[in-house]
């Protein structure tokens, strides 16, 4: 009987450190779960009134044109990615170099953010595509 207390005494004791810090590390991040710091949050930023630019042939670059012309772009990111970002970085496009669109009027928006950026909201998410009047 005493042998079984005695053999292995050293890993036996080290078993029982090694269970009893498990638990109180386990034990703490049940009572207190970390915790977000301000500086890496992410930043929520609104640009009113950004260009809509189109990419279309040639010979129908200057004929058609989008309604309303600005949108309104929401996106995110680490703060100081945000601190320094300007409007001429976001890159608002409407595609009209496939023939459907002259069956549908209303075109998605689509929107480059620079790395880091995320796509947050577009506001129209679609524009209308006026054709140039017929004579």
């Amino acid at each position: 009987m005493r042998d079984l207390f005695i053999k292995d005494l050293g890993w036996k004791v080290f078993s029982v450190l090694l269970a009893a810090f498990i638990w109180l590390t386990v034990h703490k991040l049940i009572e207190e779960p970390p915790t977000v710091s301000v500086s890496s949050a992410s930043s929520l930023v609104t640009y009113s009134n950004l260009p809509v630019f189109f990419v279309a042939t040639a010979e129908n670059m200057s004929l058609y044109r989008v309604e309303p012309d600005t949108v309104a772009v929401t996106v995110s990111g680490p703060t100081e990615i945000m601190a320094v970002l300007d409007t001429n970085q976001i890159r608002a496009t409407v595609d009209l170099t496939d023939a459907d669109f002259r069956k549908e009027a209303k075109r998605r928006v689509d929107v480059s953010v620079p790395p880091g950026v995320t796509l947050f909201n577009v506001e129209p998410a679609r524009v209308e595509v006026v054709a140039p009047p017929k004579h």
